[in-house]
């Protein structure tokens, strides 16, 4: 029987918390609360994603993904918003309330993977192949959501295409991007690779969220070797787990007890078994709110290196002088702004 591992809660591992220190128990009471004063001065709302600091989703108003959190900032009642996340997030949320005042407290805070592809690569790429439907992951800039056809989660990328195919017939070419893995995992899962005709009108760009980079099947496959018992869980709308869902698909790790699932749907999983094992594959920062629904479980990272030090970047002290002095703010080009809506509407609409 393995033993079980000190809940996240308590303490985080070092790699969980991308290297930073934690704060002294009286400093982080002393900042939260000073926090929650400050928001409720600016009429603000405080969003956290699943990879951020864990005393940052504590005093967090609302924790998810980056589209479940951009839902939350276009229905959010505040003037305010503050995204605890990574900078393509803060556009997303600017472009959908561009009425509303939207913080990020690191400008820092970027994307590898947003940062795999820029607006002109992409304009020259469609130049390449005019008349080609462009589909790219929500981890994109503005720049790049405005030129644009169809935004995509993890989640409804295969929804999307065979949206495409639907609509525009099974002869339509597309543009698919930044993620490779998630487009080879597009591929197969729509049967593309077994049609060697229509995979060649299927085009997907070179890049890749740095975090997974370094997980491989054979690290996979040595923690599941050490927890034989433990369930294997790929979060499809994470940005980087995507790589491990390309390696389930073809075959270069074992499928059995492996559950591709949404934040909630892992979370609800979790609370199903809450003295289960489970082995998670994604950044290691969404350990944090399932031990906090599960205090018991078992968790084991699938790469205990995986975190993203972007996503790290944000801390109390930076949360707090961004409220406290209303920065950084990030604000969308309204024309810009106007071009992006699109495509990322038709992602919310398609689910």
């Amino acid at each position: 029987m393995a033993t079980p591992l000190p809940t996240v809660q308590t303490t985080p591992t070092p790699e969980a918390r991308g290297l930073v220190e934690p704060l002294p128990e009286a400093e982080l009471a002393e900042l939260s609360a000073e926090i929650r004063e400050l928001a409720a001065r600016r009429d603000a709302v405080i969003l956290a994603h699943n990879y951020q600091l864990p005393e940052i989703q504590d005093v967090a108003d609302h924790l998810g993904d980056s589209l479940g959190l951009s839902r939350q900032a276009a229905a959010a009642d505040a003037e305010t918003i503050v995204f605890c996340g990574v900078h393509f997030m803060a556009e997303t949320a600017s472009i959908l309330s561009p009425e509303r005042t939207v913080l990020i407290p690191d400008l820092g805070a970027g994307c590898s993977l947003a940062d795999s592809i820029t607006a002109d690569q992409l304009r020259a790429w469609k130049a390449e192949h005019p008349g080609a439907v462009v589909v790219m992951y929500v981890n994109t800039s503005a720049e790049v959501k405005a030129e644009t056809d169809y935004c995509c989660t993890s989640s409804n990328a295969v929804g999307v295409v065979e949206h495409i195919w639907a609509e525009r017939g099974p002869e339509t070419e597309i543009l698919f991007g930044p993620d490779m893995w998630l487009g080879s995992y597009v591929a197969r899962a729509t049967g593309l690779t077994d049609d060697p005709e229509r995979y060649a009108r299927f085009y997907v760009w070179d890049g890749e969220c740095h975090v997974h980079a370094g997980i491989r099947p054979g690290d996979i496959e040595r923690t599941r070797a050490e927890h034989a018992g433990a369930e294997f869980l790929i979060h499809p709308e994470c940005g980087c787990s995507t790589q491990a869902m390309e390696y389930v698909a073809t075959g270069d790790i074992e499928s059995e007890g492996v559950h591709m699932l949404s934040t909630s749907g892992m979370l609800d999983h979790v609370k199903q078994n809450p003295e289960g094992e489970f082995i998670v594959a994604t950044e290691t920062g969404m350990l944090y709110p399932l031990q906090q629904a599960a205090p018991k479980a078992h968790l084991v990272e699938a790469n205990r290196m995986a975190f993203c030090r972007y996503m790290k970047m944000i801390t109390l002290p930076k949360l707090r002088d961004s409220l406290r002095e209303m920065r950084y703010e990030v604000k969308v080009d309204p024309a810009l702004a106007e071009r992006a809506r699109l495509p990322i509407e038709r992602m919310v609409s398609i689910g």
